[in-house]
């Protein structure tokens, strides 16, 4: 016997009985995107590694750790597994003149693909929702984006979700802020650790987002970006967090958090649960005003975030939300060779008539379909045998509910109106 083939390491399969979680999120998104005017755009899963060494930064973890990245056996071309979105829908808007003088308010989701240890919460395969409004360069659009998260959170039954709110300023602010950040971290080269060491010229930002414990007094007490705000960075910043008060949500200021992807500039933020363990993010985002310009197009203010579906399945599943099962109205039986032609028609018409329906594929007798019919979950089960295909009849038994274990005679033409009815 021929060895089994096993999953790759971190990428996993949604079973039939998973799935089900993962199609309330998709219908309730779709429901809340349309409700704050988002229209769907589709990008590839591979682009060129070029997009991403531009738009995501040459030394972030991302590019420098973590991308799928290899060479087109074709033609040589530099080739990536997309590791997020927004690149690739700045890529392709750019490409398909979609912001040329106009606004556009577009979300997009798919999987995505990092090289990095599985954990739960965080997969080499993992998929994500993003949304991207741009050609707003006012503050009240980063407060929108945040608020939508706020509204998706109670669609889907989840509560206890936190936000992180900071900014990064611009591009002289952080210039200004980074001399004086790396000043201060030559200070501390002896304690470094080795991945600090190698941030330190190329991404000092992040050496402060350190989790290393024997480095958190020395990034506690690290110069503040936000010290080094110049007056419409400052003005940008109170206007988004007057509007979250006036829209009632709580956040807390957040000096060290800085996103690990380089084009961000002033609003950033944060939606994160105590419920996840480390993998504690759940949606995240902020603005990049700079990036279209950066990947090629004319300059063109913007503002998106991502949510991690994987975390949310997993916060869904600890607070034992209630997923709307989708049961089919009927299960077909029958018994014989004539009964089962007459059964599958059946089945077309009433399907036909807008009704979910199980065929009984097979023989089998009555009672093991019966079985078969009650694990389905159907409410009805249709039975024809020899005398209902003579008589152009069914014999509709209710499964489930007040009337459990009824029976009666229905004729074939008026089946789908009295399920209907009933």
């Amino acid at each position: 016997m021929a060895q089994t083939i096993q999953g790759i390491r971190g990428m996993n399969d949604v079973l039939p009985q998973e799935s089900s979680r993962w199609q309330f999120f998709e219908q309730v998104t779709r429901e809340w995107l349309a409700a704050y005017g988002y229209s769907q755009i589709r990008m590839p899963i591979v682009e060129s590694t070029h997009l991403f060494i531009r738009g995501v930064g040459e030394h972030t973890d991302i590019v420098e750790k973590e991308m799928y990245a290899f060479e087109d056996s074709l033609n040589g071309e530099k080739l990536t597994l997309r590791p997020e979105g927004t690149a690739g829908c700045v890529r392709a808007c750019i490409e398909h003149g979609l912001l040329y003088n106009q606004t556009q308010r577009l979300w997009y989701t798919g999987p995505m693909f990092r090289h990095e240890r599985p954990q739960k919460g965080r997969y080499r395969q993992f998929h994500q929702m993003g949304i991207e409004a741009f050609g707003f360069s006012t503050p009240d659009v980063d407060a929108e984006v945040i608020v939508m998260l706020a509204d998706l959170w109670p669609r889907l039954g989840l509560s206890g979700m936190s936000l992180e709110l900071n900014s990064l300023g611009d591009i002289e602010e952080r210039a200004a802020h980074r001399a004086k950040l790396i000043q201060y971290l030559e200070g501390y080269i002896d304690i470094l650790d080795e991945d600090s060491k190698r941030r330190l010229y190329t991404n000092p930002l992040r050496v402060l987002d350190t989790k290393n414990p024997d480095l958190q007094e020395m990034a506690e007490n690290a110069p503040q970006l936000i010290d080094f705000l110049g007056e419409a960075s400052k003005t940008h910043f109170e206007t988004v967090k007057a509007l979250l008060d006036d829209a009632g949500i709580a956040y807390t200021l957040n000096p060290r958090l800085v996103r690990g992807l380089d084009y961000y500039n002033r609003t950033v933020f944060e939606w994160t649960t105590t419920q996840l363990g480390a993998q504690s993010t759940v949606a995240a985002g902020g603005r990049y005003d700079g990036l279209v310009e950066q990947l090629g197009g004319k300059p063109c203010p913007a503002v998106g975030f991502a949510i991690g579906i994987e975390r949310l399945m997993l916060l869904l599943e600890i607070n034992e939300v209630a997923i709307p099962a989708q049961l089919p109205d009927a299960y077909v039986v029958h018994q014989g060779e004539a009964a089962a032609r007459n059964a599958f028609t059946v089945a077309r018409q009433l399907r036909a008539a807008g009704l979910n329906v199980i065929y009984h594929g097979g023989s089998g007798s009555f009672k093991s379909q019966f079985k078969k019919a009650d694990q389905s979950g159907a409410r009805f089960a249709v039975v024809i045998g020899e005398g209902e295909v003579a008589s152009q009849t069914v014999n509709l038994k209710t499964l489930i509910g007040e009337q459990q274990g009824k029976q009666e005679i229905v004729p074939q033409d008026q089946l789908a109106q009295v399920i209907r009815s009933i």
